[in-house]
């Protein structure tokens, strides 16, 4: 067999506390409209999705707001602002998707990652989701640790 070819997928930013905090519903990938100085600060690694959130605005577009990528620093005076509104690109039955999903349900639309994919266009994957209560989080907490517990006893027993 021939060997598999590399893809240049490459992860920048990966929200991990979205898992905790959040019950994940439907995932969407979504494009992300850009100026240049960004795409350069992004390929550095540097982004923070952390805090970030996405909506839907009066004329129907998606946007990701408080997410942080970094001025480049080559940039100067053309250089963006860190944690400017972002449109999301997607489907128009996507966004309705996910607004009807924030409106009825009380979900939110949580960022997961982002990420450049094999093209080389920087994407970013966004979930539907609802808050989990401070009991569900333990319970998930006993889960993994009980997953990794297991583990190690099946290695000790060969």
């Amino acid at each position: 067999m021939a060997p598999k070819p590399d893809s240049n997928f490459k992860i920048v930013a990966d929200n991990r506390r979205a898992r905790y905090n959040y019950e994940i519903g439907e995932k969407f990938e979504a494009g992300l409209a850009l100026t240049g100085t960004e795409v350069k600060s992004l390929r550095t690694g540097k982004a923070t999705i952390a805090e970030s959130y996405a909506g839907v605005d009066r004329a129907g577009e998606m946007w990701l707001y408080n997410a942080n990528i970094p001025e480049y620093l080559a940039g100067n005076r053309f250089n963006h602002e860190p944690k400017r509104p972002r449109k999301l690109l997607l489907k128009s039955r996507e966004i309705s998707k996910l607004a009807q999903g924030v409106e009825r349900e009380g979900m939110t639309v949580v960022p997961l990652k982002l990420y450049f994919n094999a093209r080389g266009r920087a994407k970013i994957e966004i979930a539907l989701a609802k808050g989990k209560q401070m009991h569900d989080k333990r319970e998930t907490e006993k889960k993994r640790d009980w997953a990794r517990e297991k583990g190690r006893l099946m290695r000790e027993r060969g």
